[in-house]
């Protein structure tokens, strides 16, 4: 299958400009640190009960293949690689590579990071037990040839798991008007409300790429305590997917 590219180049600038502030905690990506802690309990809870893995074992994802696409500087790329897994770590913007690459090597992490995109790691045939999907979605120009792309990545039985943001005005006022002019924590214009995607059509589109959605919570934020926390009800701003490659069905 061939794969064009679903690159939007002017979303690509935005986070270009931020690259060498990924591992600063209070910088533009402050919001990614904080919610951190709370991408990885799902991440690996999810892993784990589809692969049968122990997580208090010293490397409980030893074996597998990760993809963390969209890898940014490597927030989630070095968590994955220390339990165990074989990790690449892929980005479209090429200034993250480097910046990902540094920090992992003075962690003592051997992490494969590539300036790349889906579609042409699909075109090499490559493929992975797991594919991470955190916060890229909303951010392509075509999110149906995006996610056909992640499916061809993932082998029979293969986990990915997908976050985003919903698109209502809740969303609005807490991930544009709250994060970017409120608090600042990113620059104005990060996000295009119009490009959110309510959990509805995700399951919609995951199902036309040949995916099986199983398990979606929301991420939610208390102000209160400065945490965030999973939910099984509230996905009103960001959620999170898994969804399931088909071990063996006739696929479009």
């Amino acid at each position: 299958m061939s794969h064009a590219s679903t690159i939007d180049a002017a979303e690509i600038d935005k986070f270009q400009a931020m690259a060498a502030e990924w591992w600063d905690p209070n910088g533009k990506f402050k919001p990614l640190h904080m919610l951190n802690p709370c991408r990885l309990d799902y991440i690996t809870a999810q892993i784990a009960a589809e692969f049968g893995r122990d997580l208090n074992a010293p490397r409980p994802f030893d074996g597998l293949r990760l993809l963390d696409i969209g890898c940014g500087g490597g927030l989630l790329s070095e968590p994955m690689a220390r339990l165990g897994a074989t990790v690449v770590g892929a980005d479209a913007a090429e200034r993250n590579i480097p910046v990902a690459q540094v920090h992992a090597r003075e962690q003592g992490l051997d992490i494969d990071y590539r300036h790349t995109t889906a579609e042409a790691l699909a075109a090499e045939g490559e493929v992975f037990d797991a594919v991470l999907n955190m916060e890229v979605v909303e951010h392509v120009a075509d999110p149906l040839a995006y996610l056909t792309a992640c499916h061809d990545l993932l082998k029979p039985g293969g986990l990915m798991v997908c976050s985003t943001i919903n698109r209502n005005p809740k969303s609005f006022a807490m991930a544009i008007v709250g994060a970017e002019v409120v608090m600042r924590w990113l620059p104005r214009g990060t996000h295009d409300w119009n490009k959110f995607i309510t959990p509805d059509e995700l399951y919609d589109l995951l199902r036309r790429a040949a995916l099986d959605p199983v398990d979606r919570k929301g991420f939610v934020f208390n102000p209160l305590f400065w945490s965030w926390s999973l939910s099984d009800r509230d996905l009103s701003v960001n959620y999170v997917t898994t969804s399931l490659r088909p071990e063996s069905r006739t696929e479009p």
